[in-house]
């Protein structure tokens, strides 16, 4: 990979349209925009599909407007040290504000009455005693003193919990893996399920907000819904493949399950009895839009002029004040004697080190080594170059 200096000039891609404050960020003269390049620094999208994509060998990161990453080949990223970011928080209460809107509308039956009030446009002077006549077929029920099992603690679901204690819901929250940011900012009030089927015998109304993973692919199915409170709403705003939709489409016939809302409609969910499929609007506010670009973007630029890593989702997080000395930043297999081989590299030159950090995810390592008698524009022959030599190391930049 090629040496990159703070004095020349790198070119982003964008695949998806994003906020003008996002690309903002690179006005600063040492960037080109340009969605055309087929040599780029860096890309930025929100949800085109990159599985088809062939990566330049120029490319170092790829920056996601959003949570998931199922549209990035992760995994390809990572063999060719390609840094995925994406942007988690980002779009979290337009989402949450969203979930709530569903629940409250779900549960007082308003989609299917504005769609049914539609259809007496054409009634005149009688449509008030039409509505006084059909409303009773959508009564509803109050959200208040109801129970809410929420599946993932992360930045959505923890927001969604806290304001539904504020509804005065009694809430039940599942996470294994909750994080200590979250934990903090969670309210003493939700309950804490020890097991997700306790979540599941005791909600009457369970939002899920988990990444897809072999483990959660279909975790709502048959066997999950035989668990729940008969009637019960499902909320999904995380991914549709948790959903065993075969197997919803039966449970929302027989009324096991009450209401299916999801923001991901296809083919069969279109065709559900009581599912409400929204289209797709979880993160699409003006708001989100913006944070969620001006955090990749950020995060891009970051990366691109210091080799600081933040929510990256294949490679360590790792920071490093940025002093304006050389420093080395490479990506290496996470296996013995690498940061000692690389050091010795350095070493060789008759060079001393300032400063260092080595982060490890898995099987890859990264590592940042500040050059104390460098600064930079201060160009080291042969250095970068020895050191991508080393067995083990997947790509090396010079800063």
């Amino acid at each position: 990979m090629s040496t990159t200096t703070l004095d020349k000039v790198k070119t982003i891609k964008t695949l998806n349209s994003i906020a003008e404050c996002g690309l903002n960020v690179f006005n600063n003269g040492l960037y080109n925009i340009d969605d055309n390049s087929d040599n780029p620094d860096a890309i930025v999208l929100r949800s085109f599909n990159m599985h088809d994509m062939e990566f330049n060998k120029n490319l170092k990161a790829i920056a996601r407007a959003g949570a998931g990453v199922n549209n990035i080949p992760v995994d390809k990223c990572t063999d060719s040290g390609i840094v995925v970011f994406n942007t988690p928080g980002a779009n979290a209460n337009a989402v949450k504000e969203l979930v709530l809107t569903s629940l409250m509308a779900s549960s007082r039956n308003l989609f299917a009455g504005v769609l049914w009030t539609k259809t007496l446009e054409n009634e005149g002077d009688q449509i008030p005693k039409l509505v006084e006549a059909g409303k009773k077929q959508f009564v509803g029920k109050e959200i208040k003193g109801k129970t809410l099992g929420v599946i993932g603690l992360g930045a959505i679901g923890a927001l969604v919990a806290n304001d539904a204690l504020d509804l005065d819901m009694d809430v039940i929250g599942f996470d294994p893996f909750i994080s200590v940011d979250t934990a903090w900012s969670l309210s003493r009030n939700v309950q804490r399920a020890m097991t997700i089927e306790q979540l599941f015998a005791n909600s009457d109304y369970i939002t899920v907000h988990v990444p897809l993973t072999d483990g959660t692919r279909g975790m709502f199915n048959e066997e999950t819904f035989s668990i729940m409170k008969p009637g019960v709403h499902i909320l999904n705003f995380s991914r549709g493949e948790l959903v065993n939709e075969d197997d919803m489409a039966v449970a929302l016939e027989n009324g096991v399950v009450g209401k299916y809302i999801t923001d991901f409609p296809n083919e069969k969910v279109v065709k559900m009895k009581n599912a409400i499929p929204i289209p797709h609007l979880g993160a699409s506010t003006q708001e989100s839009e913006e944070n969620c670009a001006l955090m990749a973007a950020r995060q891009v630029k970051e990366f691109l002029e210091t080799g600081n890593i933040k929510n990256s989702v294949n490679f360590p997080n790792a920071s490093l004040p940025y002093t304006g000395k050389r420093r080395v930043a490479a990506f290496h297999k996470n296996v013995p004697n690498m940061v000692g081989q690389i050091t010795s590299a350095i070493s060789s030159y008759n060079l001393n080190i300032a400063d260092m950090v080595n982060r490890s995810r898995g099987d890859y390592a990264y590592t940042m080594i500040d050059i104390d008698n460098k600064v930079n524009g201060e160009v080291i022959p042969g250095l970068e170059q020895k050191i991508q030599d080393i067995e083990g190391t997947v790509s090396v930049r010079i800063i």
